[in-house]
């Protein structure tokens, strides 16, 4: 049988290093032994994460800015510890989200002209109660984040509301890795105790999971599609290897190889238009490719050499490549001897490369989101929006109201113009007015978004009823006539607090934040009546883990709170103790 070669577009991609006036130089980037990417980039701007000496900031540069950059350039700070990973969102350049070791997710947006630190961030995640490790925005609807942290859990958040879907804690130990499939119906996480689980993030349950690597050191997880996943690790005798995984055949890998002895972590990045997976290892000076077929069979096309090693790569979004180039890929390389982020461009070598070449350019995803939260959380699917890399066409794009809205977004994808919508968040001092797509009344509550959101933390339920005592007797009579036994019912909808029977008392202790008299608040959990209820079906797993999740949280809070007044409590009765004890001085004598 004659020798078969097999062909590939693909098998001469080369990696060409940017000159050293297209670098950014001076960059301090951070000496934290974390398995994240420390950097992510899109057509508008890089953000990295420096070393400092506390807290936690990270810079966010311009992409054309290159060259030295200043130890006084603008930060964005606002975390109380250090920062482990940041996503920028795939439907606007200029939202941000970071995760950090105090246990918290924030949202940021970035300014076009950031001139000066930004401490002002939009949304405050909390609900893990140790470092959040990982983020990943959901691939296809709008305002839905995953986050793992350390204390073995994975949270799903919905941005808009700024809580909770699911918390889901199906992991004992640490998690390494997590990574969305392409409908973001299901996504896979790796886990210390050697196991890759394939998880519903809806229910929060467990669809699937099997034996991985072998080995103790991390072990990475990457979707390729809907129904195969790509993985990286160590072996007993702590070879690195990959596989290839079908969730619908999960007891035995489809494909396995052993890549080489070293002990650096690999750190899988995956073309999904051109299923070429880039493997860069963690203190290693290469970055190897492998082409992936429909038989999951990885075949190694080449490997970008270079003298430097790297910390980790910071991955453009397809639609942010030179196709004039024939660029397929661009990483940003963090030097680990050096302060400097070194631009590697994938190329493939074409004799016109001026012209488009549809054959390595497929339709790639766009800025537009197929699904609203929701839309989503209602259990709906979608494949992504895609755009044309040639025109900016966009295909397989929702439904909309009408023609002129489909236009006015593909207009935005063509001109890199992000709208973002539906934010439920203040408008800080100096910001551009945001887009949104409800009408929320404006909130006067003055206190820390934080706090507010542990107060608002892990609940979905649209109804819930308080009622309020006053402290005087219950003969005596308001103003209004009613008497201070009288109860008054409050439903929270999503679009704010809206009593059932609105009073001038009740307008002005519960919007305008004014000093309201003393009164005592019982909550009571009472059950709407059967019209205001969409259905009177039975509460299901879900909705008792809201429920558990959010009074645990509450229980916390007030246990704060009392921790604080005992505290002061105490401070009161030694100041006391101090003013009864009798002085030793005579008469007209100073006791100083």
């Amino acid at each position: 049988m004659p020798f078969r070669i097999r062909t590939s577009k693909f098998r001469h991609v080369y990696g060409n290093p940017a000159k050293k006036e297209e670098c950014y130089e001076n960059v301090k980037i951070t000496k934290s032994t974390h398995d994240s990417n420390f950097c992510a980039v899109n057509p508008k701007f890089l953000c990295v994460v420096p070393d400092t000496g506390g807290g936690g900031s990270f810079i966010c540069l311009p992409l054309k800015q290159t060259g030295r950059v200043e130890f006084s350039v603008p930060r964005v700070c606002g975390h109380s510890g250090a920062v482990l990973d940041i996503k920028w969102s795939p439907f606007s350049d200029n939202i941000i989200a970071s995760s950090s070791e105090d246990s918290t997710v924030k949202i940021w947006q970035i300014p076009d002209n950031l001139n000066k630190n930004l401490s002002e961030w939009q949304v405050d995640l909390h609900g893990h109660h140790r470092r959040v490790g990982y983020i990943e925005w959901h691939p296809t609807a709008e305002n839905i984040i995953l986050s793992a942290g350390f204390d073995h859990k994975c949270i799903l958040w919905n941005v808009e509301q700024a809580e909770p879907i699911s918390v889901i804690s199906e992991h004992p130990d640490s998690i390494y890795s997590i990574s969305w499939n392409t409908d973001g119906s299901l996504f896979c996480t790796t886990c210390k105790d050697k196991q890759i689980r394939v998880l519903d993030p809806r229910t929060g349950s467990v669809a699937m999971d099997c034996q991985g690597h072998d080995g103790n050191r991390s072990s990475k997880s990457v979707f390729v599609d809907n129904n195969r996943i790509f993985t990286c690790g160590m072996t007993r005798s702590s070879s690195r290897e990959l596989a290839v995984w079908d969730i619908r055949k999960f007891s035995k890998s489809l494909f396995n190889n052993t890549i080489d002895t070293s002990n650096g972590i690999l750190l899988p990045y995956y073309d999904r238009d051109n299923r070429v997976m880039y493997l860069a290892g963690k203190g290693d000076s290469n970055i190897r490719y492998y082409e992936i077929d429909d038989q999951s069979n990885c075949y190694f096309l080449n490997a970008f050499m270079s003298s430097y090693p790297q910390r980790s790569l910071g991955v453009m979004p397809k639609r942010g490549c030179d196709t004039s180039r024939c660029e397929v890929m661009r990483f940003y390389k963090l030097h680990s001897g050096k302060d400097v982020i070194e631009p590697i461009s994938m190329i493939v070598p074409r004799k016109v490369s001026s012209q488009f070449h549809s054959d390595i350019y497929p339709n790639t995803s766009s800025m537009l989101p197929s699904l609203t939260a929701d839309e989503w959380i209602a259990g709906q699917n979608r494949e992504p929006v895609m755009v044309s890399m040639m025109d900016g066409h966009v295909t397989n794009c929702p439904k909309t109201t009408s023609s002129t809205a489909i236009q006015n977004q593909q207009n935005d994808i063509i001109h890199q113009v992000p709208t973002i919508t539906t934010y439920k968040t203040v408008n800080k001092q100096g910001m551009p007015p945001r887009a949104s797509t409800i009408d929320v009344p404006r909130r006067t509550d003055k206190r820390p978004a934080s706090l507010q959101n542990l107060k608002r933390l892990s609940t979905n339920e649209d109804y819930v009823s308080y009622s309020a005592v006053s402290e005087a007797s219950e003969n005596h009579t308001n103003k209004n006539g009613m008497t201070n036994g009288h109860k008054e019912e409050k439903k929270v909808t999503k679009r704010g607090w809206s009593p059932v029977s609105p009073t001038k008392d009740a307008m002005t202790n519960g919007f305008t934040g004014s000093e309201p008299e003393k009164f005592h608040v019982k909550k009571v959990w009472s059950t709407p009546p059967p019209s205001a209820l969409p259905c009177q079906s039975p509460l299901n797993d879900v909705e008792l883990q809201k429920a558990y999740f959010q009074q645990s949280e509450e229980i916390k809070s007030l246990k704060e709170q009392v921790k604080l007044k005992d505290k002061r409590i105490r401070q009161l009765e030694d100041e006391l103790k101090i003013l009864r004890t009798p002085s030793d001085c005579g008469p007209g004598q100073s006791d100083c």
